[in-house]
């Protein structure tokens, strides 16, 4: 059976994953772990002057954490892991209440990379947010986690479509709506659901940010139970690892030689294009705060991004046992032989060899295995928000990932020890021993 360390870290990764359905909860939960760790929050309305310890950021689907040591000079540098917390999904439209033929549908839109049969005759809930009327004109936000079977998007017999295993696809647009119940539409149904389970008036609900999620609980797969089966391992295995890191390195026995910082950024599947993603001036204007906050200038803010390092960790490809032509002939990464370093000398990964010095050093010193990944010439390379984070700050970045399989799947795969060799390598690096 697998150590029990492995066991331990990923036992809490699942839990983890089963509390955080959505991006939104996903900063919900980082939240709660990083305060029961001393962090508290700060609000861009406050006064930052001379904070130091565990401090955070939250916004929507984003957070910005860090930890600033007592008596740490304003120039320190930092120590940045970068990672995102959405995941491909249905989420819903505007207005949702639609169907045919007899049966109530609701209407989605599909977000990020989604490989749509693995959403087929799945059980679905649905998860998100919901913003409310507040009593002084300014609107208050709700999570909502619905883990009932509520909804299915069923796929036609095989009787009905004799190509389906010859890779004819059905009109992605058409017939993604899923169903509900039987009848007539029903406006304002889903609505008055979805506040029903959030203790909300339906009538104060100004405006949603709602999605679909597979309610299979995470588990463990294989004749050991070797594999880390989930929803989502992609990207909440580095946001968890991230902040397992942060937090033990914020509270161990050594004091960071930096400034430890989580970067958690939302719609990275979409291009992270909006105010929380890592296109936006988030981190840059919450990192130089943070250091004119504790009587920094210029050139301290400078001096800290000179010596600054971040790590872009996302999930990376295992090689595919029934598809090994679609990878490179000899870069072959397997779950649980640590994490991969991805390369791609196009730029769609940052790496470079001095970004790989530094993360395959903290790798030894932690005794930590890991290893190299490329594409195929032949097939289009992923990217990450390593090649954003680097051209915005200006910082040497390494791109990183634990390798799985089945990535943007309804439901994926990784191996039970890379997720704690990832949050191990992360400390080491955040703490500078």
């Amino acid at each position: 059976m697998t150590p029990a360390p492995h066991r331990s870290h990923t036992d809490d990764l699942l839990s983890f994953i089963a509390a955080s359905p959505s991006p939104y909860h996903v900063v919900a939960s980082a939240a709660q772990r990083l305060e029961k760790a001393g962090f508290r929050e700060l609000r861009g309305t406050d006064d930052w002057t001379g904070a130091t310890g565990g401090l955070f950021v939250s916004r929507a689907g984003a957070l910005i954490a860090w930890y600033v040591p007592e008596d740490a000079p304003a120039h320190t540098p930092f120590r940045i892991v970068g990672t995102h917390t959405d995941s491909p999904n249905l989420r819903i439209k505007p207005a949702p209440d639609t169907g045919t033929s007899g049966w109530r549908q609701i209407g989605v839109e599909i977000y990020g990379g989604v490989p749509l049969n693995t959403w087929l005759d799945r059980d679905l809930g649905i998860s998100g947010r919901l913003a409310l009327r507040g009593p002084d004109g300014v609107p208050r936000n709700r999570l909502v986690q619905i883990d009932e079977p509520l909804l299915r998007v069923p796929q036609l017999a095989i009787h009905l479509d004799r190509s389906v295993n010859e890779g004819v696809a059905l009109d992605r647009q058409r017939h993604i709506a899923p169903i509900w119940a039987l009848g007539d539409p029903r406006e304002g149904e889903l609505l008055r659901r979805v506040a029903a389970a959030a203790g909300e008036d339906p009538a104060d609900v100004l405006g949603w940010d709602l999605m679909l999620h597979d309610i299979q609980p995470p588990g463990y797969l294989g004749v050991d139970r070797e594999f880390v089966v989930a929803s989502r391992l992609d990207n909440q295995v580095s946001v968890h690892a991230g902040v397992t890191a942060l937090v033990d390195a914020a509270t161990g026995a050594t004091q960071p030689g930096f400034i430890p910082v989580l970067a958690a950024f939302d719609h990275e599947e979409v291009g992270s294009g909006s105010e929380t993603g890592a296109q936006s001036p988030l981190l840059e204007r919450i990192l130089s705060r943070s250091v004119s906050a504790r009587g920094g200038s210029d050139e301290d803010w400078s001096r800290a991004l000179a010596g600054a390092f971040c790590v872009s960790a996302d999930m990376a490809h295992a090689v595919h046992p029934n598809y090994s032509e679609r990878h490179d002939p000899d870069h072959r990464p397997l779950p649980n032989g640590g994490p991969t370093v991805k390369v791609n000398v196009n730029q769609r990964y940052a790496t470079d060899s001095t970004g790989i010095a530094m993360f395959t050093a903290a790798a030894e010193r932690t005794g930590a295995p890991w290893q190299p990944f490329v594409s195929n010439n032949a097939m289009p390379c992923g990217t990450s928000i390593g090649p954003l984070t680097a051209a915005r700050l200006g910082v040497t970045t390494v791109d990183v990932g634990v390798p799985g399989l089945s990535m943007h799947s309804a439901r994926e795969l990784c191996g039970v020890r890379d997720p704690g060799y990832l949050a191990a390598i992360l400390t080491t690096i955040m703490v500078g021993d």
